[in-house]
């Protein structure tokens, strides 16, 4: 009698994670981080982080302490790279990770609920608005610019689903639910309502755009500079919007 074996089923997957690097002194660090989570609550919600502790010197010993502190902020960390094997304590966080090879984009973090309005310099020129032209087309009977492709998704994107394209641009032909989150090396343009997060320019692209019909969004980044749902102009929630960079600041106005 032939025994059957059990069939193992293997499937890569890829996953965006934050890189958190803790500085000395830590005390300053942690009160710095629970600034930042007062300002942006909803920041770490959902979002596997690694923990980076390979500045931190080696003369300190209370690592493992570090980590269950960030745990208590609600963070949850998924690994920890940088660690000194004579630190002890950090088997709960599973073995080191290899440091990886591509660095990560910093997100600059804000320093205050609002962004701040350069007042002596007159206001940039929106730009232009969201419309269903060249870039629809080129999905449909394929690309018009094979040197900036795109990704057309003709439905709405549910809670708790990933939209990755880091090729080039996201249209999105409905809404983006509270929950999900759409990650573009381009533009985000979204028909429908945007509840969820949107991330543009991945591929450092500061002439990135996010587009939407209504702005709900938890959280809109582009190259790296974001604003939460608190740091957003209230005028902006519930109305056609485009986010954009002017500079360093990322500005949100009225699509017309």
């Amino acid at each position: 009698m032939t025994e059957t074996r059990p069939f193992i089923r293997l499937r890569g997957r890829s996953i965006m994670a934050l890189v958190l690097t803790p500085e000395a002194p830590l005390p300053e660090w942690l009160a710095a981080l629970d600034a930042q989570i007062e300002r942006a609550p909803n920041f770490f919600d959902g979002r596997p982080v690694i923990a980076d502790v390979g500045t931190l010197p080696r003369e300190e010993r209370d690592v493992a302490g570090l980590m269950l502190e960030i745990a208590a902020r609600g963070i949850h960390i998924i690994g920890i790279e940088g660690a000194h094997p004579s630190w002890p304590g950090l088997e709960p966080w599973g073995r080191s990770l290899p440091g990886a090879g591509k660095a990560g984009k910093p997100i600059e973090i804000p320093e205050s609920a609002a962004m701040p309005s350069r007042v002596a310099e007159p206001e940039p020129p929106p730009p232009p608005p969201l419309h269903s032209g060249p870039a629809l087309a080129g999905q449909q009977s394929g690309p018009a610019h094979p040197e900036a492709p795109s990704l057309l998704v003709n439905h709405s994107v549910r809670s708790g689903q990933l939209i990755v394209f880091e090729n080039g641009d996201i249209t999105i032909l409905g809404s983006v639910a509270s929950g999900a989150e759409v990650v573009a090396g381009g533009s985000i343009h979204v028909y429908g309502a945007l509840r969820g997060r949107a991330i543009a320019g991945l591929s450092g692209g500061a002439g990135a755009r996010i587009y939407c019909s209504k702005l709900h969004a938890e959280l809109v980044a582009i190259d790296g500079v974001y604003q939460t749902a608190e740091d957003m102009p209230p005028e902006r929630i519930g109305s056609p919007s485009s986010a954009w960079l002017d500079g360093d600041q990322m500005r949100i106005t009225p699509i017309d």
